[in-house]
């Protein structure tokens, strides 16, 4: 089983700290460790250092190195750019299928958080075992949700399929995509609706045919690039291939559209850390508590449910209530924690004004 962590993301609803040339899966934003390196050190509770790789854009390959140095180098694998998952999952079928032929791959987003792993990490040798007996399943993993989640899209379970290990493996009825507020209560309320993790695992040759099945023109790029993994023209076909693969997500190019698709809905303390507001909800909860991580200081006076990142700089709160308060050297962000998904929107803004050094 290798198991694969996807890093190649930019974070922009994590901005100022999240950044083009530091990403959020490449800062200590939960722990002292970078979310890339929680994310290792916890596959590596059931596979090897060896067993585990990166898939990344080329231009973080080199922090990669540094931040997982306990990891074979030859185990990144660089993407000349960033095409959304589907490419990313085919191109990295194709490197483990030409080096290790029909495997089990596992892929893991680099940027989440993860509090009480067990159930997942069970989940995944569970489903491995399945693999091995049923390869032409895919299995995603769901998540338990402990609220009317909004921003997040979800699985519908149907009909019971296998147990193993205390893990139960249900059909996937649908994916549905993100509900108002009232349907997502409705979801919490049903019980057979669980939040759409972006985690999977299949077999190389199986999820290799389904592209063939339903994105033909990944799969014929895809096919390209495996038949030139270990040749001296890899990196050629890589640059030419890979950029004109489809900008699609896994979701939308196999997962929706095959009825071989098995969820397992884990119990986990889990985040995809979508937002700041998100960051501070899942490591205090959403109360009057702050949330401040700063490498100065911070004095405050008759303030409630803050979030405070810093640097050097004293910062000082005064009656101030459910604000987002991130400090960094050449940006400053004030925003109300309840619009905090309009941080993505900033990044745009920038963008199209041409101020790459605040990217």
């Amino acid at each position: 089983m290798k198991l694969i962590i996807m890093a190649g993301g930019r974070g922009t609803r994590l901005w100022p700290m999240s950044r083009q040339g530091m990403p959020k899966q490449f800062q200590k934003l939960v722990s002292d460790k970078t979310m890339l390196q929680d994310t290792f050190e916890r596959l590596k509770n059931i596979v090897s250092a060896s067993d585990i790789f990166v898939s990344t854009n080329k231009e973080y390959a080199d922090i990669v190195k540094k931040q997982l140095n306990e990891m074979p180098a030859e185990n990144i694998i660089s993407e000349p750019v960033g095409r959304s998952t589907a490419p990313c999952i085919a191109l990295s079928a194709a490197v483990i299928s030409a080096r290790y032929g029909n495997e089990t791959i596992g892929f893991f987003p680099a940027d989440h958080l993860i509090n009480n792993p067990t159930d997942l990490l069970e989940a995944i040798k569970n489903a491995n075992q399945i693999l091995n007996s049923d390869p032409e399943c895919l299995i995603t993993f769901g998540i338990n949700p402990s609220a009317p989640e909004t921003g997040l899209g979800y699985i519908e379970k149907g009909n019971p399929f296998q147990e193993i290990g205390g893990t139960k493996f249900f059909k996937a009825k649908r994916f549905v995509e993100k509900p108002n507020l009232e349907t997502a209560q409705k979801y919490l309320d049903s019980g057979n609706l669980f939040w759409n993790s972006g985690m999977f695992l299949f077999k190389t040759d199986t999820i290799i045919e389904k592209f063939k099945a339903y994105a033909p023109d990944i799969y014929a790029r895809l096919v390209k690039i495996k038949n030139a993994v270990g040749t001296p023209d890899f990196e050629k076909v890589l640059e030419e291939e890979f950029p004109q693969m489809d900008k699609i997500s896994i979701d939308y190019a196999v997962m929706e559209n095959d009825p071989n698709v098995i969820v397992a809905p884990v119990a986990i303390d889990w985040s995809d850390v979508g937002s700041w507001t998100a960051l501070k909800d899942t490591l205090i909860g959403n109360n009057k508590e702050h949330l401040v991580k700063i490498t100065g200081e911070h004095l405050d006076f008759d303030s409630e449910n803050l979030l405070v990142y810093g640097d050097e700089k004293l910062v000082v709160t005064i009656g101030a209530k459910d604000l987002i308060i991130v400090d960094t050297p050449d940006a400053i962000l004030i925003a109300d924690r309840n619009k905090s998904q309009m941080v993505s929107d900033v990044v745009k803004k920038l963008e199209e004004s041409g101020k790459s050094k605040h990217l």
